[in-house]
């Protein structure tokens, strides 16, 4: 299999966690697509996933798999044991829900803010921004951050009692907010706690260096 991402992007670190989480590094190949220059907006990208968004994921057959969750269920389903996105209905239900939830109210709001309020990818790849929209969009993503403070003060982990997709999510969110310095308000106790905690995954703290050696840190 190839992965197409780029490895400090906050999305392609979605899929990079759940490989690791399911052992599965070896079993792929990466393909670095610099987003700082554009090369996921250009002719040869665009041809393999129409919406130009990283990461994509190429079998060996020739299928095309975009999107991360896409991507992640996937994965998890390889070995016919799932882990990280639930494996009776309502574990499924419930995953899916809080990691739609992850990027509706944090993920694609620090994704607008970065686009449209801060200089973004650079002039060659941001030709329309509205720093309303993205100001407007940051504040959602600091609401979304009091929601999952919210939930994890009642449970361990974004969708319950065990890690999962729902996480990954999150924890992409934050790498998205460190890169803009939005900072986890000082009263989301909670999820500041949880953090650190998921950090400590050594899914989490190898993203950027797993598997291909030409994207060492």
């Amino acid at each position: 299999m190839e992965i197409y991402d780029w490895h400090t992007g906050p999305y392609p670190a979605r899929v990079r966690i759940a490989l690791a989480e399911k052992n599965l590094q070896s079993r792929v190949q990466f393909v670095s697509v610099d987003l700082w220059k554009g090369e996921h907006k250009k002719p040869e990208f665009l041809a393999k996933n129409y919406s130009g968004t990283l990461p994509l994921l190429e079998l060996d057959d020739g299928t095309l798999i975009a999107e991360c969750t896409a991507i992640t269920e996937y994965l998890d389903a390889l070995d016919g044991t799932p882990l990280l996105t639930g494996r009776t209905p309502l574990e499924k239900g419930v995953i899916h829900m809080m990691s739609r939830r992850a990027e509706l109210e944090l993920l694609d709001a620090v994704s607008v803010y970065f686009h449209h309020a801060t200089p973004g990818l650079g002039p060659d790849v941001e030709i329309y921004q509205n720093r309303e929209w993205g100001f407007r969009q940051r504040d959602k993503a600091l609401r979304g951050m009091h929601y999952f403070n919210d939930v994890l003060k009642k449970q361990p982990f974004i969708a319950g009692e065990a890690f999962s997709m729902a996480d990954i999510t999150v924890i992409g969110d934050l790498i998205f907010a460190a890169l803009v310095d939005l900072e986890v308000p000082a009263a989301c106790e909670a999820l500041r706690a949880w953090h650190p905690r998921m950090q400590e995954r050594h899914s989490v703290r190898n993203r950027v260096t797993m598997s291909d050696p030409t994207l060492k840190a």
